[in-house]
C-alpha cells in the first residue's frame, strides 16, 4: 500500500508519530487548564501545600469536597507532573516548586491566574471566531470577570517582584523624584495591582490610577482600601486619550499598551501630560522582533492570548495599527515616536516583560 500523502507530498510517519505524540501531550494539558482553576477556586492545592500529603478522602474531607472527583482531579495532576503521588501509600502531595507555581500567589512563579484568563477567555469563544469574519472586535469591558482577576493574577507576582527593586532603577533619575514627591498616572490599571505597588514603596508621592472599565476601578478602589494606600490613589474612568491631568513626572503603562486601539494617539496624548522632563514607562509582554525569534514558549502563549485577548480589544477600539502582544522593540518604538517622542530606550527585561523608557 502507497503511504499517504499531503498535497502530493508523502507523509514521513516518524514524524508524523512525533507529532501525534506532541498533540496528545498537549490535549492532555489543555483538558487540565480548567482543572487547575477548579483546584484553586477549591482550595485544592492550598490544601495540599499546607497539609500533604493526602490520600483522596481525606484531602475530599478537609477541602469538603467529594472523593470521587478528587480521586480523579489528583490522578489528573501527577500525571502531568503537577501533583506528586506515592504509589507505596496512595498519597498525594505537593512539592515546594509545585506549591509555588500552584498554591503561593506572591511566588514570582505562580501562574494560575494565566490558567484562570485562559477559562474566561473561553466564554467569548463563538464572538471571537465571527469576529474572524468581520473584523470586528470584543474589548476588555465585554471580556467576562475571569479574564479580568486571571490578568490580574498573571501579572501581579512580576510586578511585585521587580517594579520597584528593578524596573523603577532603570529609568533615568526616577528613582529620587519618587521617593521627593512625584505626579505619577498609571493609565490602563485594571485592578489597580501595579498601582498599589507603587503608592506602598513611594508614600510621598501621588497616584491617579486610569482604566476605562469601571467596574475594574472599582475593584482597585477596594484592592487600594485593603492595602491601606487609598489616601495615597485617585481613581478615575477615562480611556488613555482623555484622562486627566498634565505635568506628570511619571506616566506607566503595564501590558496594556499594545491593546490600544490608536497607540499613535495614545503616545501623542501621554507626552502633552508629561512634564518637560518626565518620563514614560511601557511594560510590554516581552518580545523579539522577528516572527521566527518569537516561535518559543512564553511567545506561543503571548500569541495566543493576543489573538483571543488583545487584538480583539484593539479591533473594538478601532485597531489603526493593530499592534498584538507580539509586537517587539522595534515596532513599539515606530508609533512612539510617530507620537512625539523623541528618545526611547529599553531600560531592562525579564523573560515575560520589555520595559521601555520613552522622553520628549
Amino acid at each position: 500500500m502507497a503511504p499517504p500523502t499531503t498535497a502530493d507530498a508523502p507523509v514521513d510517519e516518524e514524524k508524523l508519530d512525533e507529532l501525534v505524540g506532541m498533540a496528545v501531550n498537549e490535549l492532555g494539558a489543555a483538558y487540565y487548564a480548567p482543572l487547575i482553576v477548579i483546584g484553586d477556586k477549591l482550595g485544592l492545592y492550598e490544601a495540599l501545600a499546607d497539609g500533604g500529603p493526602f490520600l483522596p478522602v481525606e484531602l475530599a474531607e478537609r477541602t469538603d469536597t467529594v472523593e470521587p472527583y478528587v480521586n480523579e482531579w489528583l490522578a489528573a495532576g501527577a500525571a502531568g507532573g503537577y501533583v506528586t503521588y506515592d504509589p507505596e501509600t496512595g498519597r498525594y502531595s505537593l512539592t515546594p516548586e509545585q506549591a509555588a507555581l500552584l498554591a503561593d500567589e506572591d511566588s514570582p512563579a505562580f501562574l494560575v491566574g494565566g490558567y484562570q484568563g485562559l477559562i474566561g477567555y473561553q466564554k467569548t469563544l463563538s464572538k471571537i471566531e465571527a469576529d474572524f469574519r468581520t473584523g470586528d472586535g470584543v474589548g476588555w469591558n465585554e471580556q467576562d470577570e475571569d479574564v479580568c482577576h486571571g490578568t490580574e493574577r498573571f501579572y501581579r507576582p512580576g510586578y511585585e517582584t521587580n517594579l520597584v527593586g528593578e524596573w523603577i532603577p532603570a529609568l533615568d533619575g526616577i528613582e529620587t523624584r519618587l521617593r521627593d514627591g512625584a505626579r505619577v498616572a498609571d493609565v490602563g490599571c485594571g485592578h489597580g495591582a501595579s498601582t498599589i505597588v507603587m503608592a506602598e514603596a513611594y508614600p510621598d508621592s501621588e497616584f491617579v490610577a486610569i482604566d476605562y472599565h469601571d467596574h475594574s476601578v472599582e475593584v482597585a478602589r477596594e484592592r487600594a482600601e485593603e492595602a491601606g494606600v487609598a489616601d495615597r490613589i485617585r481613581f478615575e474612568v477615562a480611556t488613555a486619550k482623555e484622562y486627566h491631568g498634565t505635568d506628570y513626572d511619571l506616566v506607566m503603562m503595564f501590558d496594556a499598551y499594545h491593546d490600544m486601539g490608536d497607540p499613535v494617539g495614545v503616545a501623542s496624548y501621554v507626552r502633552e501630560t508629561l512634564a518637560g522632563d518626565g518620563a514614560w514607562m511601557v511594560v510590554e509582554p516581552f518580545a523579539n522582533d522577528r516572527i521566527e525569534d518569537n516561535l518559543n514558549p512564553v511567545g506561543r502563549a503571548f500569541y495566543c492570548a493576543s489573538t483571543m485577548a488583545c487584538v480583539p480589544n484593539s479591533l473594538d477600539q478601532g485597531g489603526d495599527p493593530v499592534l498584538g502582544a507580539q509586537g517587539g522593540e522595534a515596532r513599539l518604538r515606530e508609533v512612539i515616536t510617530e507620537g512625539g517622542f523623541s528618545r526611547l530606550r529599553r531600560a531592562t527585561e525579564t523573560p515575560f516583560n520589555l520595559v521601555l523608557e520613552a522622553k520628549p
